[in-house]
């Protein structure tokens, strides 16, 4: 038999149950509020590696310029002394040439040499330096967040085990089958789990219900869920005037809807053939 006090119980279930509800939805929501953070940094990580791998091959770069501008210079060195020792015009012609292709490789890459020692490689280690510090500060932070993050979540853990305990006392003499579908009726159902039958009518989802079922929660011998939105159902007087309006005698049952629908379309076939018959006379 469902007892005034059993209905107290759901009610007061129901307020702890979507408590608890929203509360281990925020511990879920709570971790993501660093995914945001986390790819930032991962990002500032790439392009600091991306910097680094850029400052060694330009260093490499610029190591072999080097090396090729010390093997031009030593020919250079070479072909000018070789000037000595020329016996014709046209060794003399192709020993100059040398020479002054010789020169203007120096020159161009003693200018790129330059270039990469007074701006190439300042501005990547300016950016690999601004890169580091940037990810050491948001490494801070985001290790500040996740602690304010760990300590929020044990706290609404702490309040989630407060309000399992208070489940457990009031559950303790309900059926654990009804316990559990009136849980998930509550996440379905924006934390309503329990609602009042009125002339009929169930006031969570508003449907004209069978007079079977008004019967059965009106006495009350078990917890009856509501047909078409499942939540449990109790028995409420309705406002005087009310049970004219929902007349109980022309709500049948549930099977009876099957018969409603045939029943109209039979009346819709004799009203069609009545209107044949008429045009045709």
């Amino acid at each position: 038999m469902v007892t005034k006090d059993d209905l107290d119980k759901l009610r007061s279930l129901q307020e702890i149950i979507y408590e608890k509800i929203g509360l281990e939805k925020t511990i879920q929501e709570i971790p993501k509020l660093l995914g945001t953070q986390e790819e930032l940094l991962n990002r500032q990580k790439k392009h600091f590696i991306e910097k680094n791998q850029d400052y060694e091959k330009i260093k490499a770069e610029e190591a072999g310029l080097r090396n090729s501008l010390a093997e031009v210079e030593a020919a250079r060195e070479k072909s000018e002394k070789n000037m000595d020792f020329i016996a014709t015009q046209r060794e003399y012609e192709a020993l100059d040439k040398e020479i002054v292709d010789a020169k203007k490789k120096e020159e161009q890459w003693h200018k790129d040499i330059l270039h990469i020692e007074q701006h190439v490689l300042p501005e990547l280690d300016k950016e690999i330096k601004q890169y580091a510090a940037l990810i050491e500060q948001q490494e801070k932070e985001l290790e500040d967040r996740r602690k304010k993050i760990e300590a929020e979540i044990s706290d609404k853990q702490k309040q989630i085990d407060t309000l399992r305990k208070k489940e457990s006392k009031l559950t303790e003499n309900l059926d654990t089958e009804v316990v559990f579908k009136f849980e998930r009726i509550i996440k379905n159902k924006m934390g309503i789990g329990i609602v009042a039958i009125k002339g009929n009518v169930c006031m969570g989802c508003h449907m004209i219900l069978p007079v079977q079922f008004a019967n059965e929660v009106r006495i009350g011998e078990e917890f009856v869920f509501c047909p078409y939105c499942s939540r449990i159902l109790y028995y409420e007087e309705s406002a005087e005037g009310e049970e004219d309006f929902f007349n109980t005698e022309d709500t049948g049952s549930l099977s009876d809807l099957d018969d409603i629908e045939e029943d109209d379309y039979e009346e819709d076939e004799e009203d069609e053939e009545k209107v044949n018959i008429d045009y045709e006379e």
